[in-house]
């Protein structure tokens, strides 16, 4: 069997609509027991399948983690600094 790092590093050399195929028969693969309902996790099936759609298209573009989690940080800390001032 393969290895975690070296199955990713295949997975990622597949095509985009083979990537989809193995991320939606993986998804579906796994138990729902992490949601709370079969329809939020069919929900958000669909919001990644749009979002996959979506990049593909070239109408949205990927950042880093990194790139994200400074975002998400920045936007946190001027809510805070707003909600703070007088």
């Amino acid at each position: 069997m393969l290895g975690r790092d070296v199955l990713l590093q295949e997975a990622l050399l597949l095509s985009p609509g083979d990537r989809a195929l193995l991320v939606n028969a993986l998804e579906e693969s796994l138990d729902h027991g992490e949601f709370a309902t079969p329809e939020i996790a069919a929900a958000w099936s669909e919001e990644i399948d749009r979002r996959l759609t979506a990049y593909q298209r070239g109408e949205t573009k990927a950042v880093t983690v990194d790139q994200a989690m400074d975002q998400i940080r920045q936007s946190l800390a001027e809510r805070r600094a707003g909600q703070t001032a007088p």
